[in-house]
């Protein structure tokens, strides 16, 4: 008996080893993929713009604040403090913050950083905010190229509220000589202080915002050095990577809003009592092989899906920029599209990732349509649809096609730029999404 209770414990101590208790479960619930600001002038209206019903009367984004044109909010920073609004799909009982300097090729210092859950406009509620730490470290320095992810914080936040992140930058940002990590058009619109470290103030002391009006006339708004807000969910909950373009990214969905296809589809997953975190990968003028507004699809497929922690599953939905922006000529060729998307396949497959493929929409009548284009995109859709190399597939094309020209959006699903949908558009995609292809079961 005395060798069997040995052995027993033995065992026990060798399946420890092999098979630890599992630790906590962190997600991604809400992320903001890289692009690099390397400061340019301001920009004008576009003549198409200034003709456009939406270059009129855009209001200001706070009292006195002009919005000026440009590709990306042009704001530097000098001993100010920064809140940003991270509207989260999942909710949980512990946070994480992760901060990017993922693009910068010198180190960032952040001198104060905090954590709280919204009240209104740049409130916070009493009570909520969280200091955060980085390794121990109330002040770190970001290495360039790198990101840092927040020690924990025991904060309970709800599905679809709105979590704060104030970070202080004592820093004179203009003089630092290196590319700002930044998100260009975040649709939300975000604070910056008058001078100090305002870091976990109740009532925020807002000197401007990081709204800008586009070329195209349209108001949007960036955020800064953030790379994504993980949460432990309080139930096993998947996460649903939307990798695309400025489709996915929410343009003409509205600002301040939450009215992208992929926060559309995430509510009707709580509806139907699907536990799916349904975190935003879009990057607006995002290509797949070229880059453009952003890092191309493939260089930045790892950091903006792989890495996002508790992924099982990605939808795909990238090209339309690759093809219009090649116009009438070869390359890119519709082979050329092809191989990236089975490069993105077989990465996702190689961590166990579920793979769905998502037509591009029509665009006949936008700036950069050519019939050669419009060919690539109906013969890059047929390969989504029947190739079988995606998992599954969801076909917004069909969703929002007019059936009497279908190179054509429908009217009612059309902003009027005849590229991206209307809020009405965005909800006719995400309700056409079979919800059964979303399940964790595999």
């Amino acid at each position: 008996m005395k060798n069997s209770h040995a052995w027993a414990s033995a065992a026990l101590i060798l399946w420890g080893v092999i098979c630890p208790v599992a630790a906590q479960t962190w997600i991604s619930t809400w992320a903001a993929p890289a692009f690099a600001r390397v400061d340019q002038p301001m920009q004008t209206l576009s003549p198409a713009a200034r003709a456009f019903p939406w270059s009129q009367n855009v209001p200001p984004a706070a009292a006195g604040q002009e919005l000026v044109v440009a590709g990306a909010s042009p704001l530097h920073f000098k001993d100010q403090t920064i809140r940003q609004i991270a509207h989260v799909s999942a909710g949980g009982s512990q946070v994480r913050v992760v901060l990017a300097n993922s693009l910068g090729t010198l180190p960032l210092r952040i001198g104060a950083a905090s954590v709280a859950v919204r009240d209104s406009v740049s409130s916070v509620l009493a009570g909520s905010n969280r200091a955060l730490t980085f390794g121990g470290l109330a002040a770190p320095v970001i290495p360039a190229g790198a990101i840092l992810v927040s020690d924990p914080v025991d904060l309970k936040v709800g599905s679809f509220s709105d979590v704060v992140i104030d970070l202080y930058l004592p820093d004179d940002t203009s003089t630092w000589k290196s590319p700002v990590t930044m998100h260009a058009a975040s649709w939300q619109v975000n604070f910056v202080s008058t001078p100090g470290n305002h870091v976990g103030s109740t009532l925020f002391p807002v000197a401007t915002t990081t709204a800008y009006r586009r070329g195209d006339g349209l108001a949007s708004a960036s955020s800064f050095f953030l790379a994504r807000v993980e949460v432990v969910p309080d139930k096993p909950t998947g996460v649903l990577v939307a990798l695309g373009d400025s489709i996915t990214d929410g343009t003409q969905s509205g600002i301040d809003a939450n009215r992208r296809w992929p926060d559309l589809l995430a509510a009707r997953l709580a509806s139907a009592g699907i536990s799916m975190s349904v975190v935003n990968g879009g990057i607006g003028g995002g290509r797949v092989l070229d880059d453009g507004v952003g890092p191309n699809a493939l260089a930045r497929f790892d950091r903006d899906v792989l890495a996002q922690p508790g992924v099982t599953h990605v939808t795909i939905m990238e090209g339309i920029n690759d093809i219009g922006g090649g116009g009438s000529k070869p390359y890119p060729s519709v082979a050329d599209l092809i191989a990236g998307h089975r490069q993105m396949i077989d990465r996702a497959h190689a961590r166990g990732i579920r793979v769905i493929g998502a037509t591009l929409t029509p665009f006949e009548g936008a700036a950069y349509w050519t019939p050669e284009g419009e060919a690539k995109r109906q013969a890059l859709n047929n390969w989504i649809r029947t190739s079988k190399a995606y998992d599954e597939v969801l076909d917004f094309d069909a969703a929002v096609r007019d059936p009497a020209n279908p190179n054509k959006s429908q009217a009612a699903f059309d902003s009027g730029d005849h590229l991206h949908p209307s809020p009405a558009g965005y909800e006719a995609m995400a309700s056409s999404i079979d919800l059964t292809l979303l399940r964790s079961e595999r």
